[in-house]
């Protein structure tokens, strides 16, 4: 795994919740029309781009491994965050109160838990 790569996807994701969590503070729906709005989803795609980057590393990386990790596993983590982020910004999108900017602030909070637990299975702590 490159670490520069996890720990810069965790920052990006950490700024997106805090970016969602203002919106539903401010009682903003996410409705692409605005500057505010138009920002968190330019920073949420650009985080969904890394989060495949890293994914299609993972397994290049998994594939040449001459260690025993849960590979398993190990994919499941690279994948979840990949599948959840578009899941939750569809659903904050679909969602026309604050409850829509509240829905991407637990999807975007779940990228940094697994990218965590990604690197811990990495590291040989399953």
């Amino acid at each position: 795994m490159i670490d520069f790569l996890a720990t810069a996807l965790i920052v990006l994701a950490l700024v997106c919740a805090a970016w969602a969590l203002l919106l539903a503070v401010l009682d903003k729906p996410l409705t692409l029309d605005t500057k505010l709005t138009l920002g968190i989803a330019g920073a949420v795609v650009l985080l969904e781009f890394g989060l495949l980057v890293q994914a299609v590393i993972g397994v290049v990386k998994l594939i040449g491994l001459d260690r025993d990790i849960a590979s398993a596993t190990f994919v499941g983590y690279l994948i979840g965050p990949v599948v959840v982020l578009p899941l939750a910004g569809f659903w904050a999108i679909a969602e026309r109160s604050r409850w829509g900017a509240a829905v991407l602030v637990v999807g975007c909070l779940s990228v940094p838990v697994m990218i965590v637990r990604l690197q811990q299975i990495w590291a040989g702590h399953a």
